[in-house]
């Protein structure tokens, strides 16, 4: 196994939140983090798809870095989100992680250029000379358009620092292929709906978004797979699945458990009657049944 970073137990990648006017709340960005460390999440993400990285400046996205870092102060390891179009815009975030002290970096495939596996692979390597930190490589091709395969993963391999996988597929071969063919590679899980598979393929740590304002929740449905190793139990993760509106979701929910999720940032929008409505069913259930299993738990 890589020695350079252990990824156990729920990474959240954290939202920002933005008030009416589009302008980023820190005070509230600061009052979710705080609440995710009092929660007891192992890790938290900043600049990652959930945190809308794709709709910030570049002077945004390493302010938010750097108060992240601030913020967390030690308390839980701070991932570094890398994603963006254009390479010296990686390089520039990546070096800028590890000025600040940050613990490692989410590398994934720059959009819409659909890069072959060995330009992928090159422009991944470049990101993690620059700042010499561990990564979690995030794959997304229903975002970034093009999978990390065989040829990529065979050559960022050899790279010690690349050390994690977040897998967002959704293809559960991809997870079968990773768990055998790179071991030395950890295996995080990257979709809610297939957790539990995740967790029977060896999978440690999970990256889920709604653990921004159901973090408990999300630790309990952890401990019962990854650590208690109850699958009967994770059968219930299937109500994670939140469909479309990922992030307005996940910023609503932040609002209805007592933060200030706030509002999307355009071209997304906030949810309309219906939509909160079929959330809150969701979340009822969800701690309701959650609630359930954590009675049940081994004292």
């Amino acid at each position: 196994m890589n020695p350079t970073m252990r990824f156990d137990g729920i990474y959240t990648p954290v939202i920002t939140p933005y008030d009416e006017g589009g302008a980023i709340d820190r005070d509230a960005f600061v009052s979710v983090i705080e609440s995710l460390i009092a929660a007891g999440v192992h890790g938290i993400i900043n600049g990652g798809s959930t945190g809308e990285y794709y709709a910030q400046t570049m002077d945004e996205r390493l302010e938010m870095a750097s108060l992240a870092k601030e913020v967390i102060a030690g308390r839980v390891p701070l991932l570094i989100g890398t994603v963006a179009i254009r390479l010296p815009d990686s390089l520039r975030l990546a070096e800028h992680a590890a000025r600040i002290g940050a613990d490692g970096l989410l590398v994934g495939t720059p959009p819409y250029a659909l890069p072959t596996e060995r330009e992928n692979a090159l422009n991944a390597l470049a990101i993690e000379r620059a700042a010499g930190l561990p990564v979690m490589l995030y794959n997304f091709p229903g975002r970034m358009g093009v999978n990390m395969g065989a040829e990529f993963l065979d050559r960022v391999a050899r790279s010690r620092n690349f050390c994690a996988i977040k897998e967002s597929s959704g293809d559960i071969n991809r997870v079968h292929m990773i768990a055998r063919d790179y071991p030395h590679i950890q295996l995080s899980c990257g979709m809610d709906d297939q957790a539990l598979e995740f967790f029977a393929w060896g999978a440690r740590s999970w990256v889920c978004g709604g653990s921004n304002f159901l973090p408990r929740e999300h630790l309990a449905l952890w401990r019962a797979c990854a650590v208690e190793g109850d699958f009967d139990k994770g059968r219930l993760m299937h109500i994670l699945e939140q469909g479309g509106k990922f992030v307005q979701c996940i910023k609503h929910g932040c609002t209805m458990a007592g933060l200030r999720g706030g509002h999307p940032r355009a071209p997304l929008r906030a949810l309309n009657k219906d939509d909160i409505r079929a959330l809150e069913r969701v979340v009822e259930v969800l701690k309701r049944t959650i609630a359930e299993i954590e009675a049940e738990a081994p004292r």
